[in-house]
């Protein structure tokens, strides 16, 4: 009998792994602590200038930078050591927020919106260097066999910082003011460092003879381009980020404006999907030998775009509440298998690479997204932004789901010389990123 065998062993194989529990406390703090100044300076903008348009652009300039570095922080990702590039990031962010709480504590009437949105373009920026690093540490940890597991409970911390930021947020914004959550935030900032520097990643050297980096994303994006699988999923991803998840930037608003909360009501609001993701997370956490990765992220997807043409007319917080919270669940499936199958459709050496080009992907849709999405809030309403840009983003995912084979083809990992990984037996082809 296999030691770990059953659900129970599933998870505990993965959770005994020191190093992986490390990271996913990383990302976890990390996340919290993104989420909560993505909310204090969203409700710092909307209170300064009342306009949804700049409460859009604190989204689109946090998205900024990862069309323009995505591709070369994959290509960082796999030519230097993981943990030294964590550690780098996160020292940056250190930084930038100490050099905001300066500014606030000695007089906030000095905060324009150029330095929030400075502040939100270097979060984006850091983010950008840190996921293709970050998330390839968690394969080279636990291996191919473990990773819907471990990028389920990656995604479960995930959203863990994602209910608790805006919480938290919102209540030392309400009790408190603008220093004190600040004050706390660096204070975060600076444990998720001291978590980094005790991480181990298992060594990764690239391949033998290292490409001049124009060369190297140029066989990447020509990898990519010739798998119908990750043509697939970086569209959707396009379309995703674009027109489906620029929602959540707008959800101050629609608690201050259309449902009359304060700031403490509105941080929970803005944490319901989290508490749906963190439901559906546990559920693919404890999932074993799952197939159709694909299919998941595709009906996840869809889950997502039809909440969002609903929850913004319901007239009552609960209600709204609760449609965001099944959004997030739906969510839950898509942000999983983003990643299992982008790294499943990848060969080793240049995995990190592909993730970069994910990044791109949301990095492309998101800004354009929320600048559109801002716009048509300020010249009809934010409850129709929302609603026709949910209903474009599924009309979009048609092509997707016919021409695509996520939907329809299980996945296999692009590698044939794991020898060490088990391969489950299909009865059908599997599918894998090379044609």
């Amino acid at each position: 009998m296999r030691p770990f065998s059953g659900v129970r062993g599933t998870l505990l194989s993965v959770l005994q792994n020191a190093d992986f529990r490390i990271i996913w406390y990383v990302g976890s703090v990390g996340e919290f602590a993104r989420r909560m100044e993505l909310l204090v300076l969203s409700w710092l903008i909307l209170q300064l200038t009342d306009s949804y348009f700049q409460l859009g652009l604190v989204l689109a300039f946090n998205n900024l930078s990862r069309p323009m570095t995505s591709m070369f922080t994959g290509y960082i990702a796999d030519r230097f050591p993981r943990r030294n590039v964590l550690a780098a990031s996160q020292a940056i962010n250190v930084l930038t927020v100490a050099t905001l709480l300066a500014m606030i504590a000695y007089d906030f009437d000095l905060i324009k919106g150029w330095h929030v949105f400075s502040v939100v373009f270097v979060q984006g920026l850091t983010k950008s260097i840190e996921d293709p690093s970050r998330r390839t540490a968690i394969f080279d940890i636990v291996g191919q066999r473990r990773l819907v597991n471990a990028l389920s409970l990656d995604v479960i911390s995930q959203n863990i910082g994602k209910m608790a930021g805006p919480i938290v947020g919102g209540i030392l914004l309400g009790a408190a003011g603008f220093t004190e959550a600040y004050a706390f935030l660096l204070m975060v900032h600076v444990i998720n460092l001291g978590l980094i520097t005790k991480l181990r990643i298992p060594d990764y050297q690239g391949v033998a003879q290292i490409e001049p980096v124009i060369k190297s994303l140029k066989v990447a994006v020509g990898y990519a381009w010739n798998s119908p699988v990750l043509i697939g999923l970086f569209y959707i991803t396009i379309v995703m980020n674009a027109l489906a998840f620029p929602v959540q930037q707008f959800i101050p608003a629609i608690g201050r404006d259309h449902l009359e909360v304060g700031v403490t009501l509105v941080g929970l609001l803005v944490a319901a999907d989290g508490f749906g993701q963190l439901a559906g997370a546990g559920i693919m956490a404890i999932t074993r030998d799952l197939r159709y990765h694909g299919r998941v992220f595709v009906l996840g997807s869809t889950g997502v775009l039809l909440m969002g043409i609903i929850f913004v007319w319901s007239p009552w917080y609960a209600l709204t509440f609760g449609l965001l919270t099944l959004s997030g669940i739906a969510q839950s499936g898509f942000s999983t298998m983003q990643s299992a199958v982008t790294m499943l459709a990848t060969p080793h050496d240049m995995r990190g690479r592909m993730m970069g080009l994910l990044s791109v992907c949301i990095g492309v849709g998101t800004p354009l997204g929320v600048l559109e999405m801002g716009a048509v809030a300020s010249a009809v309403s934010v409850q129709w932004a929302i609603s026709l840009n949910a209903f474009a983003g599924l009309v979009l995912l048609l092509p997707a789901m016919a021409l695509s084979p996520l939907l329809w083809k299980p996945l296999a990992q692009a590698e044939s010389d794991s020898e060490s990984e088990e391969e489950p037996n299909t009865a059908s082809e599997p599918l894998r990123g090379e044609t």
